[in-house]
């Protein structure tokens, strides 16, 4: 799309609510004080002053901007405006698009603002070949994502770019987006009115995102015709469900799962309910969280409660076969089982510990009666002698070494008193003994 094109179809009344009111000066532009603030990368590209050839990458949630603040920059700055979109142009568009502008550089002194919206998709050779464009000052390029640059888009662009954060739209923000779609001549020019209510929860919809909010204030108002009002009834009739805002390849949905992986440890199920209920509304695969709760039973909860696992287990297993809408109930069933069961990590420290030390170099070699005895010639080398098989003596357990002797007396596993822990762990602490000689042969080493 052109910025001719953005413009005729701004103009047309038949357009979206969201594309007429898009702002075409700077002062229209609601929110982002910040970013646009004196002095700033972005207001230099505006006002076209010393820095306004910078490069600059916006990355923010939908519905803050980004496109708008492209197309005010060529407008303001007197630049063309060229588009490409990641999800549909390849590293032949990107250099046709740069080529171009370099011959309208050269011949017509003209700059030209390149807007690529959804970078974090360019794959690594299309933002390659945005480099020499960039690095020569060919286009001023503004990039759009939705994820952190500093994961999604590859180092020497973004050293030669300026990442500028946007922040979601306050609710006074998008109240203010609002009322003056509701006036303006651009927007629905006074021909209905919406009342306070119907605001209200436009803006609780609307989470930050302005277009969402004018989508669902455009339906709504088709519905009540000129003259009409719009209430509450009116938007959640229009609206049906809203949609919840989250990303599954982007920032908001490594939030969201985190938010429920710590509501659980945390041993609180509503939290945890909350935030499953949101992944799975927006549409997340059900067998990735399943998996998040598997390594969740173990990471966290562990010994203390060893039945989770097996609830996690059966409900990734469950999940696979059954599918939505249903599966949300068996997510909830392990959700809610893990968010109530005792925590404990004693499982995954004492992994961890295990492997510290196994790359720092502590190993040393297996001791010589735990050595495999059974191939020819074994016992010739003291494989396997003074094994004690421990099915042999009373209570199972032997007085034998089974660490390497550069380890000998490391302790991993270190249980806590939570929950089945507290039980497992005194078992665990008695055959240690046992194994070590401190307590009698007649002490049974599974007593509890």
């Amino acid at each position: 799309m052109t910025l001719f094109d953005d413009r005729e179809q701004a103009d047309r009344h038949d357009a979206p609510l969201a594309v007429r009111m898009r702002p075409r000066s700077v002062a229209e532009v609601v929110g982002q004080q910040a970013a646009l603030a004196e002095g700033s990368p972005l207001r230099s590209l505006l006002t076209g002053g010393d820095r306004g050839a910078v490069s600059v990458i916006l990355w923010g949630p939908p519905g803050t901007g980004k496109t708008t603040l492209a197309t005010l920059v060529s407008r303001e700055s007197g630049r063309v405006f060229t588009e490409l979109s990641a999800v549909t142009a390849g590293v032949k568009d990107v250099r046709a698009v740069i080529e171009e502008a370099r011959d309208r550089l050269r011949m017509q002194q003209q700059g030209t603002v390149l807007f690529v919206d959804e970078v974090h998709r360019f794959s690594k050779s299309q933002q390659d070949a945005l480099l020499p464009a960039v690095e020569n000052g060919w286009v001023t390029l503004i990039a759009a994502t939705t994820e952190n640059p500093s994961f999604s888009v590859i180092a020497p662009l973004l050293s030669r770019s300026i990442v500028v954060t946007l922040q979601p739209l306050s609710d006074a923000d998008i109240e203010s987006v609002l009322r003056r779609a509701v006036s303006h001549d651009r927007g629905l020019a006074g021909a209905v009115s919406v009342n306070d209510e119907a605001i209200d929860f436009l803006v609780r919809i609307s989470s930050g995102d302005a277009r969402r909010g004018l989508t669902a204030l455009d339906a709504a108002s088709a519905g009540v015709g000129p003259g009409g009002v719009v209430d509450l009834e009116t938007v959640e009739s229009a609206v049906q469900h809203a949609a919840v805002r989250y990303d599954k390849d982007g920032d908001q949905h490594y939030d969201v799962i985190s938010g429920f992986i710590k509501s659980v440890r945390g041993s609180d199920p509503d939290a945890a309910l909350h935030y499953l209920a949101r992944m799975l509304e927006a549409g997340e695969d059900p067998r990735f969280v399943a998996r998040r709760l598997m390594i969740l039973a173990s990471e966290d909860i562990g010994m203390a409660e060893p039945s989770v696992l097996q609830t996690a287990t059966a409900a990734a297993q469950a999940v696979a076969m059954i599918g939505m809408p249903e599966a949300r109930i068996i997510l909830a069933h392990a959700t809610v089982h893990a968010a109530l069961a005792p925590k404990s990590n004693a499982v995954y420290r004492g992994i961890d510990a295990a492997i510290a030390d196994v790359r720092s170099g502590r190993i040393g070699t297996v001791p010589m009666h735990l050595r495999d005895a059974h191939y020819p010639g074994a016992a010739a080398l003291g494989h396997g002698q003074e094994y004690i098989y421990p099915h042999d003596v009373p209570g199972g357990v032997a007085e034998a070494e089974y660490l390497p002797e550069v380890l000998r007396g490391a302790q991993y596993y270190l249980p806590t008193d939570h929950g089945a822990e507290a039980r497992w762990g005194e078992i665990a602490r008695r055959l240690a003994d046992r194994r070590n000689g401190r307590i009698g042969e007649t002490d049974s080493a599974t007593d509890s």
